[in-house]
């Protein structure tokens, strides 16, 4: 998802207030939330192919796989992103209603204008998880032969 920057500042508290009383997806960071724009026909079908290969692999194991609409809280001040496809497999986020606090994967497919971005400033903000164990990124442009 591509995110474009509103300009005002709030707390991690005040976010998530007042994202629950808007139509729109916002991320989290540094005390500026950013509208999540709407994905591309392409990246919404890589997305959910991953994760409904995942959710199948995972069918006995107990796993919890979503897409897009899902939130991931990274420590208790933030920030707050909206990943492809995420995994939790951590009893502590099998009653989550929110946002997931303890993934073990999480999944972002590309495009030119998130590249940098998923590989620097957000991946920065994910490898603060304790649980994470793999950040995976797809090109969404990028065709395998």
């Amino acid at each position: 998802m591509v995110a474009a920057k509103e300009h005002f500042y709030m707390t991690p508290e005040e976010y998530l207030e007042w994202e629950e009383q808007q139509p729109l997806k916002y991320e989290y960071m540094d005390g500026e939330v950013y509208v999540m724009s709407d994905n591309t026909l392409p990246h919404n079908t890589i997305a959910l192919n991953l994760a409904c290969t995942l959710k199948s692999h995972l069918k006995t194991k107990g796993g919890k796989v979503l897409i897009c609409g899902a939130k991931v809280q990274v420590s208790e001040t933030g920030p707050y992103h909206y990943p492809d496809v995420v995994v939790s497999c951590d009893e502590r986020d099998k009653k989550a209603i929110n946002f997931l606090q303890y993934p073990c994967l999480i999944i972002e497919v590309l495009s030119p204008s998130t590249e940098g971005f998923y590989r620097g400033k957000k991946f920065r903000n994910y490898r603060q998880i304790e649980t994470l164990r793999e950040y995976v990124l797809v090109s969404a442009e990028q065709k395998l032969d």
